[in-house]
């Protein structure tokens, strides 16, 4: 409902956005600490989003796919764009500016607990997007976002609307996951310092937020693994794990000054045992990682190394 910006006040968002830190991207409130916006049991209201340098058509469908993401939160439809503009017909709220004031106002001349409004901007190949919720009783801002400046195709910004749902009114769900899959069985793993398990784990490691993590698996004899991995949001990043043998780790052949040195004890994977355990393992664990994939969206480290750094 925000009308008229100019496009140096559309250049001095993306400024401010690209100075931003990391944590700007992160929900705040227009006061000091962040408040909760919890949807459960609220219903919402989505006034249009404004078009900023942006095509009118491609922001209504962002619109409209942010709009879908409240109402999967809230568990209620939202009001359509053609019932809000009929409950506003002939009103002076027809003319709202944006303030906080106004959207109260509409949210309580529509019946709902919060007013969501916002703006999608373009210049050159940057994009941000720009929203806030409004307590429609109280009149307050509970609480505004601003994406950092995303780059290339427009049709990247899906991803940047629903996060931004999920940081407006449920930021506690905003998580992803990482499944490790190592050659060798018992290896250590960790992730950002803490330790997680041992390979192979039966399960992703999940309740991630977005973002860099270290992974970390050693194993005795075995040159350590280290690696940032990007998790991305309601994702499932697939990291292959391969140790490879450390040579500073082997015993020293001391063959000729006590006589010859005593045969290596067998490998553990060479060993009957493991060969059936092995396949009683594969079956169990691939049953239970396929069950926990199958909720997200997979990434495949190995496959594709660019959407994991």
């Amino acid at each position: 409902m925000i009308r008229g910006a100019t496009r140096a006040a559309l250049a001095s968002i993306l400024c401010a956005a690209v100075a931003a830190s990391p944590a700007a991207a992160q929900p705040r409130s227009g006061g000091g600490a962040p408040a909760p916006a919890t949807a459960a049991g609220k219903s919402i209201a989505v006034l249009g989003f404004d078009a900023l340098g942006m095509e009118p058509g491609k922001v209504a469908r962002l619109e409209s796919l942010f709009r879908m993401e409240l109402e999967r939160l809230a568990g209620k439809p939202t009001p359509s764009p053609r019932e809000i503009a009929r409950a506003l017909r002939g009103t002076s709220l027809a003319r709202c500016g944006g303030e906080s004031s106004c959207v109260a106002a509409i949210g309580r001349k529509l019946g709902v607990d919060l007013v969501v409004t916002g703006n999608v901007g373009t210049l050159g190949d940057s994009h941000v997007i720009n929203i806030k919720v409004v307590d429609a009783r109280g009149g307050q801002e509970l609480r505004r976002i601003a994406s950092d400046p995303l780059r290339g195709d427009p049709d990247e910004l899906i991803d940047a609307v629903r996060v931004a749902a999920y940081r407006l009114l449920a930021p506690e769900r905003i998580r992803g996951s990482i499944v490790v899959l190592a050659d060798i069985a018992g290896a250590e793993v960790a992730l950002d310092g803490q330790r997680v398990g041992v390979t192979p784990l039966a399960r992703p490691i999940g309740g991630l937020e977005p973002g860099a993590h270290r992974l970390e698996v050693s194993a005795g004899g075995y040159s350590p693994f280290a690696e940032e991995v990007q998790v991305r949001f309601q994702k499932t990043t697939r990291v292959l794990v391969r140790l490879v043998e450390d040579p500073s780790a082997r015993p020293l052949d001391l063959r000729g000054a006590a006589g010859p040195a005593a045969e290596p004890p067998p490998r553990w994977y060479q060993s009957t045992w493991f060969l059936v355990g092995a396949g009683v393992a594969a079956a169990v664990v691939g049953g239970a990682v396929g069950y926990a994939l199958a909720r997200d969206e997979v990434i495949d480290c190995s496959a594709s190394p660019e959407g994991c750094r």
